[in-house]
């Protein structure tokens, strides 16, 4: 059985784990990332988010225990995009990036690629990239398709071309480069939107108000609706 310093007393919106210490950071985005929740039956889900209503409204049922409530605000926030209330397709959400990347790199680093299958794992990599940004992306504030479709051409452009130039100086030079830059053209070009008009920030008007939670202050509290990853 776990501990119950594991399990503390339930805060909605809340990280379980204390943020004060790197530890504390480390186990929340391990909760965050944790694959198991990739199984979680659309029954479990319907579960989940029922209970966090009844706590929300103050109609929980006899016996529900902390734990319980931990782990459907995992369950949820796993599965659920926190602006949109859409279920986050599976191969996109952040406990999926691992399982569904790691076959990516692999072929990435596959040896003695051609110049077409660069280009494919180039694509595809980029492509599985710019799907998870925008599935986890801030919806606080609404953005045309057509940027986000401009940033991921961007991004396949760029990094296909830096790929098939190494891949060209490797043939004619017997050179080498190793271009750990690519998956950056993936960021640049996918929040540049984000980075142009930033996101909504609110004032909270009380420090209590569970539907702005962020960084309280002495006297104001600046809250940021976001999706954590």
């Amino acid at each position: 059985m776990a501990a119950p310093a594991d399990y503390p007393p339930f805060q909605l919106g809340k990280p379980r784990f204390q943020q004060t210490s790197f530890y504390g950071r480390f186990r929340h985005f391990l909760d965050i990332i944790d694959p198991r929740t990739l199984f979680v039956t659309e029954s479990r889900l319907k579960e989940a988010v029922q209970l966090l209503e009844d706590y929300k409204h103050g109609t929980l049922p006899p016996g529900v225990t902390n734990k319980e409530l931990w782990e459907a605000q995992k369950i949820k926030q796993a599965i659920i995009h926190p602006d949109t209330n859409e279920t986050i397709f599976m191969p996109f959400r952040m406990s999926g990036y691992i399982p569904f990347g790691t076959p990516i790199v692999v072929g990435l680093l596959l040896p003695n690629q051609t110049l077409a299958s660069t280009v494919f794992w180039q694509w595809l990599n980029q492509s599985h990239n710019a799907c998870v940004n925008y599935a986890n992306r801030n919806a606080t504030k609404p953005s045309p398709t057509s940027k986000f479709i401009q940033g991921y051409l961007g991004a396949v452009i760029s990094a296909v071309s830096i790929a098939v130039g190494s891949t060209l100086l490797q043939l004619k030079y017997n050179l080498r480069p190793c271009p750990t830059n690519l998956n950056a053209s993936d960021e640049v070009f996918l929040q540049r939107c984000r980075c142009q008009e930033g996101v909504a920030v609110f004032l909270c008007e009380s420090h209590n108000d569970p539907a702005r939670q962020g960084f309280h202050g002495d006297d104001l509290s600046v809250c940021e609706d976001y999706h954590e990853f």
